[in-house]
């Protein structure tokens, strides 16, 4: 089950993740600092994708509980 702090964590992953991107289109960094944003973004970036790895699979282990194996796609005008 998620708990508050892996949502909480998620988020703050992402609040970090958008500032630093926008620090970086901003294109005012000196080059160091910049590749020490990158590296951070990477890592970020990667932390994310695991995080909502982690709850798709747990959304499947939910549905196959449930008899409904199969995760379907939104039609593309219910998508947001």
């Amino acid at each position: 089950m998620t708990t508050e702090k892996d949502a909480t964590s998620f988020e703050e992953t992402l609040a970090e993740l958008e500032a630093i991107v926008n620090d970086m289109e901003n294109g005012d960094l000196p080059l160091n600092v910049a590749l020490e944003k990158f590296e951070r973004g990477i890592a970020l970036s990667r932390q994310g994708q695991k995080s909502l790895e982690n709850a798709e699979q747990k959304v499947k282990i939910l549905l196959s509980e449930q008899g409904n194996d199969t995760l379907e796609t939104l039609p593309e005008s219910e998508q947001p």
